[in-house]
């Protein structure tokens, strides 16, 4: 069981090219959308709060941005219908976006960033030995000038963005990044050994978990928490620094893991999620229950 969850993070994870010729430009045309067809047609990057209207959720797809509401509807934000891999919000400027991943057509973006709310983007760096495709791309909340990026290694920004440097090797079997609310140079990896923390900007890695079991998402809330999915335990949440008192929140997902978590910066029970298979999913409890983003 182990070893097919972990082939199927790192296909995923990968962005196969068989998910691509699926998916490509199948939205591309198309204004709007409902989640449950975006699930079908496209692949779900990323997910985030709109921190100016709590009720907009922003989608990252293989063929652009999107952003839903409540009623199950997504409307697309961009006109752009790049692959953005790699999505994550400034944890301060509610209109400032990130993004990498790859061109309509073909190659690879580097660091784009949007000041607009996603309408208008640009590339403000390649990366280091780029242009990059950060699978894994990370927004420091303690320190929004640093920038975490998994790409021929890990790399860092302290400038926003604009400049990038080798930090150090990436775990092995990465498969999400995330990044401590007090400390820029605290980092959490989700990987295809476990669950592990960086003390160090990236320098060296240690588990966070004593079950060396497959991680596919790791997330700060902002408010001092750690949220992880791990095989075998589900959804897991604990205080940052107190890795010894996780709490299982939920392990009701059937044979669906979690890829993406977001979270609502004005209601903390409410919490969105999107899985291997690009369900999205919403919580009103914490993450102990869940429900198909648009039902009620």
């Amino acid at each position: 069981m182990i070893g097919s969850f972990s082939r199927s993070l790192r296909l995923l994870a990968a962005g196969l090219a068989i998910v691509v010729a699926a998916t490509n430009g199948t939205v591309s045309a198309q204004d709007s959308v409902s989640v449950r067809d975006l699930a079908r047609l496209t692949h779900i990057h990323g997910l985030a709060v709109d921190p100016l209207d709590p009720a907009r959720l922003y989608v990252a797809t293989h063929d652009g941005l999107f952003a839903a509401t409540d009623s199950g509807q997504a409307s697309r934000v961009s006109q752009t219908t790049d692959d953005f891999m790699g999505f994550t919000p400034h944890p301060g400027d509610p209109m400032t976006l990130y993004a990498s991943g790859h061109p309509a057509g073909g190659g690879n973006l580097g660091l784009v960033q949007s000041t607009d709310g996603g309408k208008t983007w640009r590339q403000i760096s390649p990366g280091a030995d780029g242009p990059a495709d950060f699978h894994q791309l990370v927004v420091c909340k303690a320190d929004p000038s640093r920038l975490y990026g998994a790409f021929k290694g890990l790399q860092v920004s302290r400038d926003g963005g604009r400049s990038w440097a080798r930090a150090g090797p990436a775990p092995d079997g990465l498969i999400d990044l995330a990044a401590s609310a007090f400390n820029p140079d605290t980092l959490y990896a989700a990987t295809e050994g476990g669950l592990l923390v960086s003390d160090d900007a990236g320098a060296a890695w240690r588990p966070a978990h004593v079950l060396l079991q497959p991680a596919s998402v790791v997330e700060t809330d902002g408010r001092g928490k750690v949220y992880a999915f791990l095989l075998g335990q589900g959804l897991i949440a604990a205080n940052e620094g107190e890795f010894a008192r996780w709490d299982r929140l939920s392990d009701r997902f059937g044979d669906r893991y979690l890829m993406h978590l977001a979270f609502d910066p004005v209601n903390p029970d409410r919490l969105y999620a999107a899985t291997q298979h690009s369900d999205v999913l919403v919580s009103d409890d914490g993450g102990r229950n869940w429900r198909d983003f648009g039902s009620r």
